[in-house]
């Protein structure tokens, strides 16, 4: 495959037409449809339907766009690293994180990290799907207790753990009598928390009163008194410091661990290297404490 011509099939895909690539490159027109042509003539695919005033990539054209287009800026960016004479981060890194981390950390990460390297143009998107790295184009992804996954390897940056946590006026019942809950997402029956106390192992009887779909609403809503929650450490300790949270105790079973991921497949850039740095040098402990701290 012709890589000049690759790469000018690129430069049309992500411009959207031949005439915004001419002119965002510099270069005729009739070049770049010639490139273009002949590259799909070698690959004997058509990679663009082209009408009158449109132009769309096919099935096989948008995906050669999307395995494509992420190598070349890599070896773009290579190349103008070594010939600067130095390896220092620059480029585009996205990143797709957690919506609770994103909230309360990833903008104070992000601004630090941009004025640290600002040659890289960081873009961070706040999502709970799993998303496809390589067809999405990431090159860094945040994951709470990830599946194990053969094409993706990375660190543990920080650990926390689910707590039960109520307002100092909702008194913890000694029988079996349910107490109110704030739960996120849909509101279910009654149901059995497990927990692990200073005094041992113990069970709270709980009836969802208010389903939210975020983890902060239901901090909030819990600080209001409304019921009990399960909630990060890391989200409470401030109020838990303050007063304005009773911890109930800790909720049975292995801590929360985030990762941060990356293809196998890929070489470690130096962004993606300099951001796992950044991430170690944010939470050195790793603990839900320091991450508190951090946040608040």
């Amino acid at each position: 495959m012709d890589l000049l011509a690759l790469a000018d099939f690129n430069l049309v895909a992500r411009h959207g037409g031949f005439g915004k690539a001419a002119r965002a490159a510099g270069r005729p027109k009739a070049t770049l449809s010639r490139r273009v042509a002949e590259l799909e003539a070698s690959l004997d695919l058509r990679l663009f339907e082209r009408g009158a005033r449109t132009l769309k990539l096919t099935q096989e054209g948008r995906a050669l766009f999307e395995r494509t287009g992420q190598l070349l800026t890599e070896l773009e960016e290579t190349s103008a690293a070594i010939a600067s004479g130095g390896h220092s981060p620059r480029g585009r890194l996205r990143i797709s994180a957690p919506l609770l981390f994103s909230q309360t950390a990833m903008g104070k990460l992000a601004a630090g990290f941009a004025r640290k390297y600002p040659e890289v143009r960081l873009e961070v998107t706040a999502e709970d799907r799993p998303v496809d790295m390589i067809e999405e184009a990431y090159d860094l992804v945040i994951r709470v207790n990830p599946q194990s996954d053969a094409g993706l390897v990375g660190r543990v940056f920080l650990h926390d753990r689910q707590v039960v946590v109520a307002g100092p006026d909702l008194a913890r019942p000694s029988d079996l009598e349910p107490v109110p809950a704030v739960v996120r997402g849909a509101i279910n029956q009654t149901e059995t928390w497990e927990l692990i106390t200073p005094a041992g192992a113990s069970s709270v009887a709980v009836k969802p009163v208010l389903g939210l779909s975020s983890l902060l609403m239901v901090r909030d809503a819990a600080r209001m008194g409304v019921g009990a929650a399960r909630l990060p450490l890391s989200l409470v300790s401030p109020d838990l410091a303050a007063g304005r949270l009773v911890r109930w105790g800790d909720v049975e079973g292995p801590e929360t661990a985030l990762w941060a991921l990356y293809p196998t497949r890929r070489l470690l850039s130096a962004r993606v290297s300099a951001f796992l740095d950044y991430l170690r040098e944010a939470f050195p402990r790793g603990t839900p404490e320091e991450l508190a701290a951090y946040v608040g």
